[in-house]
């Protein structure tokens, strides 16, 4: 058995690691796992996975999760170009700083927006108007942090080319324009990084990884989303009590 790959598209981690794999040509067998549907929470994914949590990454009897650790697995194992994860200590030394803060200070913040615009009201739960705020108030503080400690007048976010932090990122500040709030206005250099870590992606692939995220607005006005399963409740409930 080669290389597979556990995703959902509606995933923010789960679309670096297709769009990664899908540029540098790396072959895989790929398992789409809905979340909404509650497979993750499945006897058989749970072989995979044991913390039922996507994406993962199955390499023989080899397994890995974490987005991140995918990636840098893929880019060693792979030997695609050096500027992904550069050999450099210091320049690799910078990838890793940003996705060790891109985890507390991005991830977070930035997927909360899918919790009270689309999953909570699946559950018939919304989320209190003080916490959105709040929310909203966190990704312009985490907006100015990124592009006055990362981006700075730099192409990329840490240096010249594209990295994993530049894809990591991208995934995450796709998911609240899909979901009607435009981050990029008024930032002409967060905008035209992204243009450009789009226009090396490609317009082909970042239509094909962000057709479902981009819809999203859509299915849930039409009522097409799958409703989670009563199982996958609780967790959701957690999930959301959790948004600061």
């Amino acid at each position: 058995m080669g290389l597979e790959i556990y995703l959902d598209p509606l995933s923010q981690p789960s679309r670096a690691i297709y769009i990664f794999a899908k540029k540098n040509g790396i072959p895989f067998q790929m398992h789409t796992v809905h979340i909404l549907k509650g497979q993750n929470l499945s006897e058989q994914f749970s072989q995979v996975n044991c913390l039922r949590k996507l994406p993962v990454l199955k390499d023989g009897n080899f397994v890995l999760t974490e987005s991140s650790a995918i990636l840098i697995y893929l880019s060693s194992k792979y030997q695609v170009a050096d500027h992904w994860y550069p050999a450099d200590l210091q320049a690799r030394a910078r990838v890793h700083e940003y996705l060790g803060w891109h985890a507390d200070n991005i991830r977070g913040t930035f997927g909360v927006l899918l919790w009270t615009k689309v999953l909570g009201p699946l559950i018939g739960i919304q989320v209190p108007e003080e916490k959105v705020e709040r929310n909203r108030k966190s990704i312009v503080a985490a907006l100015q942090r990124l592009e006055e400690k990362f981006l700075g007048d730099k192409p990329f976010l840490v240096g010249q080319q594209v990295t994993l932090a530049d894809l990591m990122c991208l995934e995450e500040l796709i998911q609240p324009v899909a979901l009607g709030y435009n981050l990029f206005e008024g930032r002409p250099q967060l905008t035209a990084w992204r243009d450009r870590v789009e226009a090396f992606l490609g317009a082909d692939l970042c239509q094909e990884a962000h057709s479902s995220i981009l819809s999203i607005l859509e299915q849930a006005a039409k009522k097409t989303l799958p409703v989670p399963p009563p199982e996958a409740h609780a967790g959701m409930q957690l999930r959301i009590a959790r948004i600061p």
